[in-house]
């Protein structure tokens, strides 16, 4: 398993209730391709958003963004941590 930070742009304005619905739709189907998201944090002023997540591949991080209607627009592996 490793870990990943993906980047999602254009959420312009997202509020915290925006961002935990998009995180919960990630969680209710994660478990099909094996990947937990740790967390998220977004800057509504920019329309960024972070997500952390463990997962096999970067590729099964991005299915089940897919999945869930917002495609990272990034997604890089974290190899080392502190």
């Amino acid at each position: 398993m490793g870990m990943y930070m993906d980047v999602h742009r254009g959420m312009k304005g997202i509020t915290s209730a925006e961002l935990k619905d998009a995180h919960a739709a990630d969680a209710a189907i994660e478990k099909e391709e094996g990947v937990h998201f740790e967390r998220a944090w977004a800057d509504p002023e920019s329309g960024t958003v972070y997500c952390l997540s463990t997962a096999p591949s970067a590729d099964a991080v991005q299915r089940i963004h897919e999945r869930a209607g917002h495609t990272a627009d990034e997604i890089h592996a974290v190899p080392l941590m502190v």
